[in-house]
């Protein structure tokens, strides 16, 4: 499967799309704006450059893309497209337009994108749990899953699945520092964003919880007949929760930058509109693996009763224990 071309959020400003339920991912980058800000100011008064060359790494669409670029340029209203955010800059106290250039790079980050000492700052929000495919290491010799019954790390899952999801996250991040490294200047920073866990263990009541419900669900899907178990049983996201270790051991590692920050976020319980926590939920979960469920499912699969069903079981689990996403800030500085 070619991720770069089949996995996205689901786009458009629809009830289903990424930018109608990606609140959460928002807040976050609200709450550490100021770091980031300050991180800019920093940099700048440090390497005093006569432009300043800035990156956002990402996978999604809607307002959150361009948000914090316009923090940077010291706009702040919200913008959902780039004629939005030209019209807006145009809106400086003197009515000029600041020389602001901007430029749409396809490809992944897990490899170069950029000409090398080109860029001072480098951003990315919510981004670099999406590991660069699934783990090879799923499958045994015959091409079957190993990971039977579960679409990520699971209770159920034998140990070698954890391995192979360590091992595809530290081959990833690696090359994301190597190439970060070779695109940044001498002194320039990077603030991540991205979801973790607290401890060692692979199996909490955080981000990997949720991958459990998705997969009861898709199990509910197989039992109505609306998929087949066999396709369900070769389903398996790219996706892994580093802990605060696992992080720092890496970028000690690979030795381009050092780790001058790091903050696990605390991000409250939002309730959109007159819709309850599950079920937003289960919409932000719809929002980011649509795309991939409609590729490996087909146009059969039901994904509103699916989802219908994951809010249901998110409001029961809730019932007995919270579930508490991690996610962690992280600032780096090139060496």
């Amino acid at each position: 499967m070619d991720l770069e071309k089949v996995f996205h959020m689901s786009g458009g400003v629809g009830k289903t799309s990424y930018a109608q339920n990606s609140s959460l991912q928002k807040k976050a980058s609200d709450m550490v704006k100021h770091i980031t800000l300050e991180t800019i100011q920093q940099l700048y008064n440090e390497v005093n450059p006569k432009s300043l060359g800035i990156a956002d790494l990402g996978c999604s669409s809607g307002p959150n893309t361009l948000s914090l670029i316009k923090d940077i340029v010291e706009l702040s209203k919200e913008v959902a497209s780039l004629p939005d955010f030209h019209r807006d800059l145009k809106k400086d106290r003197n009515g000029r337009c600041p020389a602001v250039f901007i430029a749409g790079c396809p490809g992944s980050f897990y490899g170069r994108l950029f000409p090398n000492n080109c860029l001072h700052f480098i951003y990315s929000s919510y981004s670099l749990h999406w590991l660069s495919k699934v783990p090879p290491g799923l499958y045994d010799e015959h091409g079957k899953s190993i990971n039977k019954g579960g679409v990520c790390i699971s209770e159920s899952s034998p140990p070698s699945v954890s391995q192979a999801y360590w091992n595809q996250f530290q081959e990833d991040i690696s090359l994301f520092l190597k190439s970060r490294s070779e695109e940044l200047v001498t002194g320039g920073r990077m603030v991540l964003i991205t979801l973790g866990r607290i401890g060692q263990e692979h199996v909490d009541r955080g981000n990997s919880f949720f991958w459990e419900i998705l997969s009861k669900c898709l199990a509910i899907s197989v039992s109505q007949g609306e998929i087949e178990k066999e396709k369900l049983e070769c389903y398996d996201v790219h996706f892994y929760a580093a802990s605060r270790n696992e992080i720092e051991d890496e970028v000690r590692r690979e030795g381009s930058f050092e780790l001058e920050r790091m903050e696990m976020l605390e991000i409250k319980k939002q309730v959109k509109g007159g819709d309850g926590y599950s079920t937003g939920v289960a919409m932000t979960v719809r929002a980011i693996q649509e795309s991939m469920l409609y590729h490996h499912f087909g146009d059969g699969i039901n994904l509103d009763t699916l989802f219908n069903n994951y809010a249901k079981m998110v409001d029961q689990e809730m019932a007995n224990q919270q579930i508490n996403p991690i996610t962690f800030l992280l600032l780096l500085k090139k060496l």
